[in-house]
């Protein structure tokens, strides 16, 4: 009987938030053979999950996703997509043994930086005794390789904005507030915030039509791991609206962390950005020193 089907205990969990990142896990887990439990972010999931068991959940509800898991012999469990919302105090549901076990879980949950609210979490879950495991080790071809991903390379004032962009990056990620960065000319021109790549991006088209931001410089995205960050989770990851965004904000191109990011429709995303002129890339910052 191949790993992960009910009866196991040790069926793979999908806590599935916004995105298409879910989708695709669950579609390459089914694909090998599993029978996934999808555990859908009630406000933030917008797949229809008919096709696979599945419950709603809200994101403050762990009292509820611990019965789930119970119930349906959970072994291990992926964390993927995106969260927008964070729980109100009277929204959080959670076990008293659970937070007499990880004291300040609830004010983590509410205050924390994501990634430190990821971390608790994984621990929140490996408390049951699941173990949690990495969207990218579910589906591995995922993960950004280095190097343009289609035919078009940045050139010469885009790698400068490469460069200005992924020390910003790096920055804000130790400070636990977001994954990305976008510079034109030279100089760091939006930090992504609570908002996410996309609201980022908007704000970057808005200067640009507003003449804060030159037209007749491009300018790149550039998304990277947080230094410190599990890899189970919130690894950064594009896809074609991540294209389209950039294209509407005037960029060149995106620029993400090889190995360390994942890359959603790849070939479609490929031939979109050879299409458009733009590039996508992966680059290695911790090979050139950049990162402690």
């Amino acid at each position: 009987m191949p790993a992960g089907r009910p009866g196991t205990q040790d069926r793979l969990a999908i806590i599935a938030g916004g995105g298409l990142l879910p989708r695709y896990v669950a579609d390459a887990a089914r694909a090998h053979g599993e029978n996934p439990f999808i555990f859908a972010l009630r406000a933030e999931s917008t797949e229809d999950w008919a096709g696979f068991e599945h419950r709603i959940v809200s994101v403050g509800d762990y009292a509820g996703l611990r019965a789930g898991l119970a119930e349906n012999g959970i072994g291990r469990a992926v964390l993927s997509g995106w969260v927008r919302r964070r729980p109100e105090w009277r929204d959080i549901r959670a076990p008293l043994a659970a937070i007499a076990r990880l004291p300040g879980v609830v004010r983590t949950l509410l205050k924390g930086g994501d990634d430190a609210v990821l971390k608790m979490v994984i621990r929140l879950l490996e408390g049951e005794g699941v173990r949690v495991v990495g969207a990218h080790e579910i589906v591995p071809d995922l993960l950004a390789a280095p190097g343009p991903l289609g035919r078009v390379r940045p050139d010469a004032a885009a790698e400068a904005d490469i460069a200005a962009a992924a020390e910003a990056a790096l920055a804000l990620g130790r400070l636990d507030i977001g994954q990305g960065a976008v510079a034109v000319g030279g100089r760091v021109v939006a930090l992504e915030g609570a908002e996410g790549t996309d609201d980022m991006l908007e704000r970057v088209a808005a200067l640009r039509a507003e003449g804060r931001i030159s037209r007749r410089r491009r300018g790149v995205l550039v998304k990277l791991c947080k230094p410190g960050q599990d890899f189970r989770a919130d690894l950064p990851a594009i896809g074609r609206e991540t294209l389209r965004r950039i294209r509407a904000a005037g960029l060149a191109g995106i620029a993400v962390e090889a190995g360390r990011s994942l890359v959603l429709e790849r070939e479609a995303l490929a031939a979109e950005a050879d299409a458009a002129g733009l590039f996508v890339t992966g680059i290695c910052p911790r090979e050139r020193g950049n990162v402690p």
